[in-house]
């Protein structure tokens, strides 16, 4: 099978890491699935930002927008709003540190680029929800996090339903990935969207054949950070699925992932570590 090694262009510079890197989740909504996630205040976003940094994350994402199962819709301007207070803090903590900007909005994402200085987009829509995303990821030059969702965060788990859930979301990437190549956007991430419109089963027939994904010859990034794919398996709620987290992750790490989005840093960068080690001898 095909390998690529993960490369991004980030300001210009085009960053081909030795190891996967860690991407440290900073909530700043009232209403995320994970209620130790949310980060609200000055001073309490100042010190995630710094935390994220401390415990070895490289990039920080900051989304204004939950996106949990059945989410309530935030207007632009809140979501502008909210970041825009967000990545002054962060800016002023962390310095030039790595952003990533977690929102559907083309308004939004050109917002927090040109004023802020973020440098990935992360779009759980795929360009879906907003029809102008794609044209301005070209306009703006940063990479882009395409993600695989069926629906909307409002009614993406209402009986979901897939044929073949690893073909239809290898088709959709390739397809999506053709179009952003068509705009000029090349330097593409892929995310295949655990738990947005999924089933269980569906999570964890992707998962099992993650490495599938590296045909598509893009970065990967993996999202599963104390999401219902660990919860309803084990019986158990977001607070206590650190250990269900850390198992998916190192998984993830072995079949190919370049990228862990998650709440939980510094276990991250220890799977990241202890899993580098290990295919030094695989």
């Amino acid at each position: 099978m095909k390998q690529t090694t993960a490369s991004i262009n980030i300001s210009g510079t085009l960053v081909q890491p030795v190891r996967p890197l860690v991407m440290g989740i900073l909530n700043v909504t009232p209403d995320s699935f994970y209620p130790a996630s949310r980060v609200q205040g000055d001073a309490s976003i100042a010190a995630r930002a710094r935390q994220i940094i401390d415990e070895g994350g490289s990039i920080i994402d900051i989304g204004a927008y939950s996106s949990r199962p059945g989410a309530d819709d935030v207007p632009p301007d809140e979501e502008m709003r909210r970041l825009s207070h967000a990545l002054g803090i962060v800016r002023r903590e962390v310095g030039d540190v790595v952003c990533s900007i977690d929102t559907f909005r083309a308004d939004v994402a050109k917002m927090c680029v040109e004023e802020y200085g973020v440098t990935i987009v992360n779009d759980i829509s795929g360009g879906e929800l907003d029809d102008a995303m794609f044209d301005t990821v070209a306009r703006l030059k940063v990479p882009y996090v395409l993600m695989h969702m069926r629906g909307t965060p409002k009614d993406m788990q209402d009986a979901p339903h897939y044929d073949d859930v690893l073909g239809e979301v290898m088709l959709y990437l390739s397809e999506k990935v053709a179009a952003l190549n068509d705009k000029g956007v090349s330097d593409i991430i892929i995310d295949p969207g655990f738990g947005f419109g999924k089933t269980l089963d569906d999570n964890y027939r992707l998962m099992a054949s993650l490495d599938l994904f590296k045909e598509l010859e893009c970065p990967l990034l993996v999202g599963v950070s104390r999401k219902s794919m660990v919860c309803k398996l084990l019986g158990i709620t977001p607070d206590d699925a650190l250990g269900g987290t850390t198992v998916l992750d190192t998984f993830a790490l072995m079949k190919g992932a370049d990228i862990l989005r998650v709440h939980d840093v510094r276990q991250a960068v220890e799977a990241v570590e202890i899993t580098s080690k290990l295919k030094q001898f695989g």
